[in-house]
């Protein structure tokens, strides 16, 4: 079974995820998972072939002569297409695919087969074979390796194959033998063989495989890896006061500490991830889950630093935000976690691919003039890659076990098989979330027995949902983000749950300057957006909104996957005043508005058109 993470035997684990296999989507991921297998991936694999990312590996086994192609980092591409490739293909009948799969697969294991010590990098083959694990702080062999490892696993258990699983293996033991020993100290440049290591460990059992990831989360501070903020090596990990340095690098270490917790229940683990959690929420954070606000070293800014235009924001940052959630949810049950990973995931992953699964943004600001433009593919591909394995592994974020209850973490139409105890549960929900907010769920089983159904309330919900189990309302109050009902479910029982999807106005904390008398609309999970492409006749970046009157909900039909949009009357200005002048002495202009009909659409979907002025902090009036 295709478990994202398999924490079924993790020591300090509150929840368990649900196995891939067990969910069936049909709904808004659904568009996107079916996207994903039939153009998304093909596409990318056209792209790992045409950019020389599989012939890397044929160099690297002697099938082919020339030079390296790309990034030293280009491995960890495929290995992220085979993740996403090995999910999508789980109850799936797909030969094109299928057969691309198997292929790269044989050249990995041909590539590796021509050295003898399992280790595998097609950078460091031949003339650069002395340089090998030489260079920490520069070098991405460990972050290569844990991209392999964490492919070999998803392909081990959605097809049952261990073709790939024993090549990292055999590279996993290598890292084994060669840093697991007080003598050879290492720790990664780039984190994300951390999380592989513990993953490898739940689907071996050998604990060399944790105790090598402890390793190097224990020697960071030593510089190993540079000393420096950008790499996370100035100080020791559970020194770390705040978020620090390259945003995903940081919060992949994250999510490999919150792993490695979960096995062993190190306190001082987890002490040090609350604070950093905190940091993160409360001063760190784009409203879009989106994290990094800088360009230079694609960094974290300081506390409040959000600037919109220039926001960094980049995808994989986003994607890691989605990981470290689904961490920390899993050790405490908290939904706090859930609300930040589906914020990450509506408004911080998904508008890193366009609608037409074909093209890409790397990074994600918060207003523009029209010029950043989604790219069919990037020299670093990281992100490209990285959202594919995401948005194919949805349907095992959708549910957690717990010995006596069922967890409904995320809402999507769908059918869910669940094992439960000695016997199983069915769940269908029918939804049109996220643009709708009503749930109906029908439970369905033969267990004559008591058990509770936790469904998530998200924040934006908490105060105002409405829920009736067979007809009959319920008065319930939701704790740490769920509301609890227990029952004996045996035979069908319905379960209507009614989620607020108010057009919700959003302020910032003060610090944050850009947005000063700004506000931002949400409904639901998702953030909006004015973009000129709906609003001919002004610039969106002088749209003025009123405050909670006058809105309205159509869909966009002309939009693939039809999002609702929301529209009202506004205020637009008039910039004549202000030709061939920056500055003026207050009340000498003034700038004239004019009624205008405003149109705003789910951040996720700008820039799906033409290239034009996006804004999503707004006047208001």
């Amino acid at each position: 079974m295709t478990f994202i993470n398999d924490t079924s035997r993790s020591s300090r684990a509150q929840v368990r995820p649900l196995a891939l296999e067990n969910v069936k989507l049909s709904g808004f991921m659904s568009r996107y998972n079916d996207l994903m297998r039939t153009t998304t991936l093909i596409s990318q694999y056209e792209s790992l072939e045409s950019t020389g990312r599989i012939d890397n590996f044929k160099r690297a086994s002697g099938k082919i002569e020339g030079a390296f192609k790309g990034y030293f980092f280009n491995d960890s591409d495929v290995y992220k297409w085979i993740e996403a490739a090995s999910y999508a293909l789980i109850d799936n009948d797909d030969p094109e695919l299928s057969e691309k799969l198997r292929s790269i697969i044989t050249e990995i294991g041909d590539a590796q087969s021509a050295g003898s010590d399992g280790y595998l990098n097609t950078y460091f083959t031949f003339e650069k074979e002395a340089q090998r694990w030489t260079d920490f702080k520069n070098m991405h062999e460990f972050y290569c390796a844990g991209h392999l490892i964490h492919a070999a696993i998803a392909n081990r258990r959605s097809t049952g194959e261990e073709e790939l699983f024993n090549v990292a293996l055999r590279l996993a033991d290598h890292l084994v033998k060669t840093f697991n020993k007080e003598e050879r100290e290492a720790t990664t440049g780039h984190p994300e063989l951390e999380m592989a290591l513990v993953e490898l460990y739940r689907e071996t059992g050998n604990r060399e495989y944790l105790h090598l990831a402890t390793r190097l989360i224990d020697n960071r501070g030593k510089g190993l890896a540079g000393a420096d903020q950008y790499r996370i090596d100035h100080i020791p990990f559970r020194q770390l006061q705040e978020l620090t340095g390259h945003a995903v690098r940081m919060l992949y270490l994250c999510s490999g500490a919150a792993d490695i917790f979960l096995e062993t229940g190190d306190e001082t683990l987890l002490a040090v991830l609350d604070r950093l959690w905190n940091d993160l929420v409360t001063k760190k954070m784009y409203i879009t889950g989106g994290v990094g606000s800088r360009h230079a070293g694609e960094a974290f800014g300081e506390a409040y630093e959000l600037p919109n235009r220039r926001a960094y924001s980049e995808t994989c940052a986003a994607i890691a935000n989605v990981f470290w959630n689904w961490r920390m949810y899993m050790i405490s049950g908290d939904g706090k976690y859930l609300d930040v990973l589906e914020r990450a995931l509506y408004n911080g992953v998904l508008p890193g691919i366009s609608l037409d699964g074909l093209k890409y943004f790397y990074v994600n600001p918060l207003e523009d003039r029209g010029t950043h433009k989604r790219k069919d593919w990037y020299d670093c591909a990281c992100c490209p890659t990285n959202i594919i394995r995401v948005l194919t592994a949805f349907g095992g974020y959708m549910y957690g076990l717990t010995l006596d209850e069922v967890r409904v973490n995320l809402y999507e139409d769908s059918r869910a098989l669940i094992p439960f105890r000695d016997g199983e549960i069915s769940i269908v929900q029918k939804t049109g979330y996220p643009n709708d907010g009503n749930v109906e769920l029908v439970v369905s089983t033969e267990l004559d027995m008591q058990f509770s159904i936790m469904l998530r309330i998200p924040e934006w919900a908490s105060e105002d949902f409405e829920l009736q189990v067979d007809g009959i309302k319920q008065k319930l109050k939701a704790e740490k983000g769920f509301v609890r009902l227990t029952d004996n479910w045996k035979g069908k029982t319905s379960i209507l749950l009614e989620l607020p999807m108010n057009i919700n106005m959003i302020t910032s904390n003060p610090l944050v300057r850009e947005n000063t008398d700004k506000i931002a609309i949400e409904r639901g999970p998702l953030v909006y957006c004015a973009e000129e492409e709906d609003n001919e006749g002004f610039d969106v970046w002088t749209l003025s909104v009123p405050l909670k009157r006058g809105y309205d909900v159509r869909i966009l039909e002309e939009l693939p996957g039809e999002p609702a949009a929301i529209t009202g009357k506004g205020i637009a200005y008039d910039l004549d005043d202000w030709r061939n002048a920056l500055y003026k002495p207050l009340g000498v202009t003034r700038s004239k508005g004019k009624n205008v009909r405003f149109t705003l659409i789910p951040y996720y979907a700008w820039n799906n058109r033409e290239n034009s002025a996006m804004c999503i902090w707004l006047h208001i009036h």
